[in-house]
C-alpha cells in the first residue's frame, strides 16, 4: 500500500469507496449536498493524500505544512471524509451532522470551523484564487528565510478545481499571473468530468483547457485518467518535477463514479442520490458496511498522524538547526508565522504619528497614505503591497518595495488590471501566514473585487484594502469612475472595518489600525484632492481610534446642533462651523473616520459624542441613506444620490451642494 510498486488493488478500492460512501451517506441523511464532486475524484483525493500530502493531522497550523485547497467547494464531504479519514478532530459525528446548525462540517467549507481547512470556498474560482496567493507566499518567504542547506519554507499547494471555477473569469485574472510569476510549486487537478448544474457543459463550455494553460506558462498534464491510481501518480510525480511552473493536470473523470443509474449525470451534482440509488450503489463499490461505519482496516491505512508527526518532528529538527546557525532570522520567522507585531510597535507608531502631526500637511489623503506606508513599512518586513495597474495613482509604492518576479521575490506584487484576483490572492497571502497584504485600485473598481472582500470579512482574516479616488472629488473622469454607493455599501459588509480619513493623521492612525487588526480585514478609502490639515491636542489624536470624535466644539461649549463628516467633507465641515457661528448658531463637527469602530464604542462614549436631543447633519458625498442611522428623521444628510458627472472637482462639489452656503442652509432648516 506504500508505493504504486506493491499497489494492492482491493485495499486501494476500499479506501476510495470509503470516501463515495461517507460523500453519499452524509448528503442522504442531511437531504442536502452535492455528492457527485467527491464520489468522482475519490481516486485522485486517494493518491493525493496518502502518497504525497506532507500534513499532519495533529496540527493542523505547522507552519510547513503543504496546502489543500477545495476550490469547487460544493464537494465539500470530500474534503471532511478526508480529514475524518485521515485522524484531524473531525470525529463521526460531524460528519453525521452535515450541513447542520453548528457543525463542523458546514455546507461548504469555512475557514476557522473545520481542522484542516485551509480557506473558505464555494463561491468558484476563488479557492484557486487563494491558492495562487498561498504560492505566492510560499515563494516570498522561501526567498527571505531560507538559506543553503536549510529550506525551512518549502511546500506544495495542492488545489482540486472543476468547470465551474475554469468558467468564472477570476480564474483567467489568477492563473494568468500565477503563469507569469513562475509558482512552481502549485499544482492543480482540473476535475473534467463535463457536468454542471444544467448538465453537460458542451453547450457552454468548449474551452480547450489544456492550451488555455499552457499559453498562461503552466506545465499541463493532459487527459489523465482520474480513475487510474498509476496515471494519478505518475501526472503528481511530472508535477513535482517542474520548478519554474504551476502545473494543471486534467483528470477525465465522471461524476457520481460508483453510482449505477446515476453517475455521468447532471441529477448526481447537487441532490442526495436517495435510499434505492444509494442501496444499488454499495455493492457496486464493494462496500458492504451500514451508513457512517468505516472499518479499522481502513482508518488503519487512512491514518496519517503518525507520519504526520514524524514530517513535523523533521522540519523541527532542520528548524533548531537553523536556529542555531541564524538566530535573527529564525526569530523573525516565528514572529512573522504567529501573527504578532514588533515588540516596540506601539511606541513606535506613536512617534510617527506625532511625527506627521508636528508637520500639519494639507495634501491628498492618498499621499498621506503612502506617507503613512513609508513611515511603517520600515519596521515591518511581512507587509506585501501591489496595486492592480494603478500604482502611481494609488500610491501604493514606498522606498523599498521590490518587486516579485519568477525569477525573485520581494514584497510587492504588480497584479495588472485584475481588481478581483488581486483582492482574492491577498485572502491567499494572508491565510498563508507570515504576511500582511495590502493592495489597491479605485474605489469605484471594488465593485469588481467586492465578493473577495466579502470573503475576507467571512474568514475574519488580516487584509488591508486601499482604494483610492473616493468620490466625485475625482473630477474629470466622470460618473464611470466616481463611486456614489461604495463607501456605504462596503461598510455594510460584517466584519469589515472600513476607513475614511479626513487628513494625515487620520490616514496615519487608519493604517496602523488595520496593521494591528487581527479578527478581520480593514478597508482605507483616500481621496484623489489635497484635504486640510485638522489641528489637535494630544488627547484628541488618541480619540481617531475610536472611529468617531468630537473634532471642534462649538464655540459656546452647548451645541445647537451637530455636523457629522469623513473625509473631504470634515474641512467642509470646520468652514461651516465657522460660518454658522458668524450667524450665531453654535454647533458641534464630529468626525467619523470609521463608522464601524464608532458603532462597536461604549454607549455611554456614543452618547457623549452624539448626545440625544441634538440635531444632527450628516455630510458625506456618497448616498445618504446610510447616515440615517445616525441623523434620524429630524435630521439632515448632505450627500448624492444620482451618479455623478465630468468636470472638474470643484466644480462638481459645487453642482451637488458641497458648499458652506449649503450646510449652513441645511442646519437653518433643521433648528
Amino acid at each position: 500500500m506504500g508505493t504504486f510498486k506493491d499497489f494492492d488493488a482491493p485495499v486501494f478500492k476500499d479506501l476510495t469507496s470509503a470516501i463515495r460512501a461517507l460523500a453519499m451517506d452524509a448528503v442522504q441523511k442531511a437531504n442536502s449536498g452535492h455528492p457527485g464532486m467527491p464520489m468522482g475524484m475519490a481516486e485522485i483525493a486517494e493518491v493525493l493524500w496518502i502518497h504525497h500530502l506532507r500534513h499532519n493531522p495533529g496540527n493542523p497550523q505547522w507552519v510547513d505544512r503543504d496546502r489543500f485547497i477545495l476550490s469547487n467547494g460544493h464537494g465539500s464531504m470530500l474534503i471532511y471524509a478526508l480529514l475524518h479519514l485521515t485522524g484531524y478532530d473531525l470525529p463521526m459525528e460531524e460528519i453525521k451532522k452535515f450541513r447542520q446548525f453548528h457543525s463542523k462540517t458546514p455546507g461548504h467549507p469555512e475557514y476557522g470551523y473545520t481542522p484542516g481547512v485551509e480557506t473558505t470556498t464555494g463561491p468558484l474560482g476563488q479557492g484557486i484564487t487563494n491558492a495562487v496567493g498561498m504560492a505566492l507566499a510560499e515563494k516570498v518567504l522561501a526567498a527571505e528565510f531560507n538559506r543553503p542547506g536549510y529550506n525551512i519554507v518549502d511546500h506544495n499547494t495542492y488545489v482540486f478545481l472543476g468547470d465551474g471555477c475554469l468558467m468564472e473569469g477570476i480564474s483567467h485574472e489568477a492563473c494568468s499571473l500565477a503563469g507569469t510569476l513562475g509558482l512552481g510549486k502549485l499544482i492543480c487537478f482540473y476535475d473534467d468530468n463535463g457536468i454542471s448544474i444544467d448538465g453537460h457543459v458542451e453547450g457552454w463550455f468548449t474551452d480547450d483547457t489544456p492550451k488555455r494553460f499552457e499559453s498562461y506558462g503552466w506545465h499541463v498534464v493532459p487527459d489523465v485518467k482520474g480513475h487510474d491510481p498509476v496515471a494519478i501518480e505518475a501526472a503528481i510525480e511530472a508535477a513535482k518535477r517542474v520548478n519554474d511552473k504551476p502545473t494543471m493536470i486534467c483528470c477525465k473523470t465522471i461524476i457520481g463514479m460508483g453510482s449505477p443509474n446515476m453517475a455521468n449525470t447532471h441529477s448526481v451534482h447537487g441532490a442526495a442520490l436517495g435510499d434505492a440509488e444509494i442501496a444499488a450503489t454499495r455493492p457496486h463499490i464493494g462496500w458492504h458496511h451500514p451508513p457512517f461505519e468505516i472499518p479499522q482496516e481502513v482508518y488503519n491505512a487512512w491514518d496519517a498522524k503518525a507520519k504526520g508527526q514524524k514530517l513535523e518532528a523533521e522540519w523541527n529538527e532542520k528548524f533548531a538547526e537553523y536556529a542555531g546557525k541564524y538566530p535573527a532570522e529564525a526569530a523573525e520567522f516565528k514572529r512573522r508565522m504567529a501573527g504578532e507585531l514588533p515588540a516596540d510597535w506601539q511606541g513606535y507608531v506613536e512617534n510617527i504619528i506625532n511625527q506627521i502631526n508636528a508637520k500639519a500637511e494639507t495634501i491628498a489623503s492618498r499621499k498621506a497614505s503612502q506617507n503613512a506606508i513609508e513611515a511603517l513599512a520600515p519596521v515591518l518586513p511581512e507587509l506585501i503591497g501591489g496595486s492592480a495597474d494603478l500604482a502611481g495613482s494609488n500610491l501604493t509604492l514606498w522606498s523599498g518595495s521590490k518587486g516579485v518576479a519568477s525569477d525573485n521575490g520581494g514584497n510587492y506584487v504588480y497584479y495588472g488590471v485584475r481588481e478581483f484576483g488581486m483582492s482574492a490572492m491577498m485572502n491567499g497571502l494572508s491565510l498563508h501566514g507570515g504576511l500582511i497584504p495590502y493592495g489597491a485600485t479605485f474605489l469605484m473598481f471594488s465593485e469588481y473585487a467586492r465578493n473577495a472582500l466579502r470573503m475576507a470579512a467571512l474568514m475574519k482574516i488580516r487584509n488591508i484594502f486601499v482604494f483610492t479616488h473616493d468620490s466625485i472629488g475625482l473630477g474629470e473622469d466622470g460618473p464611470t469612475h466616481q463611486p456614489v454607493e461604495q463607501t456605504a455599501t462596503l461598510r455594510y459588509i460584517p466584519n469589515m472595518d472600513v476607513w475614511r480619513p479626513c487628513d494625515t493623521v487620520e490616514s496615519a492612525v487608519s493604517w496602523a489600525r488595520a496593521i494591528e487588526r487581527k479578527n478581520g480585514p480593514s478597508t482605507l478609502i483616500f481621496s484623489r484632492q489635497n484635504l486640510p490639515f485638522q489641528k489637535r491636542d494630544a488627547a484628541t489624536i488618541k480619540l481617531i481610534d475610536k472611529g468617531g470624535y468630537v473634532l471642534s466644539e462649538a464655540s459656546n461649549g452647548k451645541p445647537q446642533a451637530i455636523l457629522i463628516a469623513t473625509g473631504s467633507e470634515v474641512g467642509l465641515a470646520m468652514n461651516a462651523q465657522k460660518a454658522l457661528a458668524d450667524e450665531g448658531i453654535f454647533v458641534r463637527v464630529v468626525s467619523m473616520p470609521c463608522t464601524n469602530v464608532f458603532d462597536r464604542q461604549e454607549p455611554s462614549y456614543k452618547a457623549g459624542v452624539l448626545p440625544k436631543g441634538v440635531k444632527c447633519v450628516a455630510i458625506e458625498a456618497g448616498v445618504t441613506d446610510f447616515w440615517r442611522k445616525y441623523v434620524g428623521l429630524d435630521g439632515a444628510v448632505v450627500g448624492i444620490d444620482t451618479f455623478g458627472e465630468s468636470a472638474p472637482a470643484d466644480v462638481l462639489f459645487k453642482h451637488f451642494g458641497f458648499t458652506v452656503e449649503n450646510v449652513v442652509k441645511t442646519v437653518k432648516n433643521i433648528l
